[in-house]
């Protein structure tokens, strides 16, 4: 069956159908990773948006559940230059396109992606739609994508209820606005006890909770949409409570304190960014998937401080507050998929909560 994408501006690229049949509108964004395309397909930062996987060959592993970041796929369409139809791994369960139908999501295979990424990247990010009807009205297509937009993001992806996995450490409170099963993993790996909450959690009901720790997740969406969450890390600031803030969890704590966020022109989305530490010049190769940044000019400096930037744009990647034991970072230390070279930062976490001997015998 021929689908075809419809950006805002009224480009159109076509291929072949892999997904559910319809009409489908969302944000279209591209992802540069050459492997882990469940894990992006599962990352509920997604939520709202359709990926274009800029590698040309995806699938080829197929459908491993166990890699899976959540519990469902987030994505609102998939988009690929080449599908390998049959994978080859004992792991695999399905191949993507059984995969994308059984959770009724769009597909198309055989656009060409270098074409779209480039568009992208020379227009910024845009809404468009994934059709199969070969007689769609261009004119009234282009007003019902233009008209779109992602709205009560972390709404649709926060958990519903608490959670707590085990652990015989330091108790963490993992406020979820849409967090990647990875983090929490990190963290158990670590020893940690991991107490899952809702994004509509007040500060009040995680403190008395006595955490040893706070850690605020990534998430889809504007950020500027949640106050109420704005409203809660203002609080939790106050505590003294050390806390650790990823990727939504970091802009979020930056609006909390004076900061603002602006939209990057297409994003940072894959596994090869380079961010460098400015308190030690180290540069490491991070995973991201952002399309809102920290203006941290308007931010004072006696409150808080740039602690990381990213290498290729110079934009704002990580934050210190000063006099507190919080930091907030907008990479992916958990990374899956992407390189590990930031997965220290749940070390230093643990440090923040306890000392370094602490994090030492737990990573041990």
């Amino acid at each position: 069956m021929n689908a075809f994408l419809i950006l805002e501006n009224g480009r159109v690229f076509s291929g072949r159908s892999i997904g559910e049949g319809g009409e489908w509108i969302s944000e279209i964004v591209f992802n540069t990773s050459m492997t882990g395309y469940l894990e992006v397909l599962t990352d509920p930062s997604y939520a709202g948006q359709t990926v274009c996987m800029t590698y040309p060959l995806i699938g080829n592993y197929g459908i491993c559940e166990e890699d899976a970041e959540s519990e469902r796929p987030w994505v609102s369409g998939f988009l690929v230059r080449e599908l390998s139809r049959i994978p080859s791994n004992f792991r695999s369960r399905e191949t993507i396109q059984s995969y994308l139908k059984r959770h009724g999501i769009p597909g198309i295979e055989g656009i060409d992606t270098r074409a779209l990424t480039r568009q992208l990247r020379d227009a910024g990010t845009m809404n468009g739609m994934i059709t199969t009807d070969e007689n769609y009205n261009l004119p009234e297509v282009l007003e019902k994508i233009r008209a779109y937009r992602v709205e009560k993001a972390v709404e649709r992806v926060t958990c519903r209820k608490k959670t707590v996995l085990p652990g015989d450490g330091y108790r963490v409170a993992l406020m979820d606005l849409g967090a990647k099963r990875n983090i929490a993993r990190s963290l158990q790996n670590l020893g940690c006890q991991v107490t899952i909450w809702p994004a509509s959690t007040s500060a009040e009901e995680i403190l008395a909770d006595q955490p040893d720790g706070i850690l605020v997740s990534n998430g889809p969406g504007d950020p500027k949409e949640c106050t109420y969450v704005i409203e809660q890390l203002k609080q939790l600031y106050a505590s003294n409570v050390p806390i650790l803030a990823i990727c939504l969890g970091h802009q979020l704590m930056a609006l909390a304190m004076g900061g603002d966020t602006h939209r990057l022109k297409y994003g940072h989305r894959g596994g090869n960014h380079p961010v460098k530490d400015l308190l030690t010049g180290k540069v490491s190769i991070t995973s991201q998937n952002h399309g809102y940044v920290v203006d941290t000019s308007q931010m004072d400096p006696k409150i808080a401080v740039p602690a990381f930037v990213n290498v290729n744009d110079g934009t704002n990647e990580g934050i210190r507050y000063v006099g507190k034991n919080i930091l907030t970072v907008q990479f992916h230390p958990e990374a899956c998929p992407g390189p590990r070279d930031s997965a220290y930062l749940f070390a230093t976490f643990m440090e923040m909560m306890g000392g370094k001997k602490h994090a030492e015998e737990s990573a041990n």
